[in-house]
């Protein structure tokens, strides 16, 4: 995956914004102003900081390199990914949505209703 690609999967979700406010080169990822995805995507290696559910974030801590506890950030719940080629695509594409999806449950029911979600009854 390369920064064009992070961008466009950041930005295919329902809602999600691209906002700059740390540095013009520090891309924030935002779904009803709430953070799923921090990237400098000049940087290389490329790196993303994803949100994640702490056991599962433990858990790919433990089995890659790549992921490591989020830089400047919450290390229960953000992991920061070295995109290294040493994950698969679709691994870095699962962990960008799950993040996005995290976010998303912690919203209103009517925030959610209006992403399209489906509500749980």
């Amino acid at each position: 995956m390369n920064r064009a690609a992070l961008r466009r999967r950041c930005l295919s979700f329902p809602g999600s914004s691209e906002t700059f406010p740390f540095a013009p080169e520090t891309s924030v990822f935002k779904v009803a102003d709430k953070v799923f995805a921090i990237s400098r995507l000049g940087q290389h290696p490329l790196q993303v900081s994803l949100k994640c559910e702490p056991l599962l974030a433990e858990q790919l801590r433990e089995a890659h390199a790549a992921v490591r506890p989020g830089y400047h950030l919450n290390k229960r719940h953000w992991n920061t990914v070295t995109i290294d080629g040493s994950l698969s695509d679709r691994l870095l594409q699962e962990m960008i949505e799950d993040s996005y999806d995290l976010v998303v449950s912690q919203l209103s029911r009517s925030r959610r209703r209006a992403l399209g979600w489906r509500i749980e009854t």
